[in-house]
């Protein structure tokens, strides 16, 4: 049964990383591409390197190439996104509109310190 268990934890956590990765990489694609009802943003900018990490990092996470790596820089963007854009807005993410930039950061966090997990393209 912990077998099972395990395994099962195992595949919901692959899941999660892919799926984070994924979406992270469309905030990406908005950014740079004009993508899924974004604004194209100059690459050559804050936003635009926000972009290239969102889309590369993304990308890397869901197939799991170095995702320690990529998802330690995905937290660091949203960690920064978030103190420097919300945090000066007011104390509750909630309120100043971070919580998205707050649980991509602590998801990415989780996913560095863990290692990709299952189904990935490079080890851990």
């Amino acid at each position: 049964m912990a077998r099972t268990g395990t395994r099962t934890a195992q595949v919901g956590f692959a899941l999660l990383r892919i799926v984070a990765g994924l979406m992270f990489a469309q905030h990406g694609a908005q950014k740079l591409f004009g993508l899924l009802g974004g604004t194209r943003v100059s690459l050559v900018s804050q936003l635009g390197l926000a972009g290239v990490i969102e889309l590369v990092a993304g990308i890397m996470v869901a197939v799991g190439i170095f995702p320690r790596w990529a998802a330690l820089v995905a937290s660091g963007e949203m960690a920064y996104a978030y103190f420097t854009r919300h945090a000066p807005q007011g104390v509750w993410p909630v309120a100043n509109h971070g919580e998205l930039a707050a649980l991509y950061c602590f998801v990415f966090l989780a996913i560095a310190l863990a290692g990709g997990g299952a189904f990935t393209v490079t080890r851990n």
